[in-house]
């Protein structure tokens, strides 16, 4: 199993922004792909974005597409979340996951697909 421990979560007003970083350890970094998802109070976990093992390919939810950008760094064994022109409506836990599956890519993420999941963190967005 991979180990996962996001940091970056905090306050800031509408129209701020915020990189989240997951620093991953365990199993090998860069043979799985890496998502985050979103849980806003009341409301399911979501998928946000997703990145294949180079990252090459991202995928986005329609709700963050053009305001969230995903991305690795392999070396450092770190998956980042860059959000900008951020919402109230983004308020949420912000969970970093790891595929389950190793030299295996979707753009159809779901928490079936997840391996292992961060403790998560938390991001409030005031109007």
């Amino acid at each position: 199993q991979v180990q996962l421990v996001e940091s970056g979560g905090g306050l800031v007003q509408a129209g701020g922004s915020l990189r989240l970083s997951c620093a991953a350890s365990g199993r090998t970094f860069s043979s799985y792909s890496m998502g985050w998802f979103r849980q806003a109070p009341g409301k399911n976990r979501e998928f946000i974005a997703a990145i294949s093992l180079s990252g090459a390919r991202t995928n986005y939810a329609d709700s963050v597409k053009g305001r969230f950008t995903i991305s690795r760094d392999n070396a450092k064994n770190t998956v980042y979340l860059q959000m900008n022109s951020l919402k109230p409506e983004d308020t949420a836990v912000y969970y970093c996951a790891a595929e389950k599956t190793s030299y295996y890519y979707t753009t159809t993420w779901s928490e079936a697909r997840v391996g292992s999941w961060g403790q998560g963190t938390q991001v409030i967005v005031s109007s």
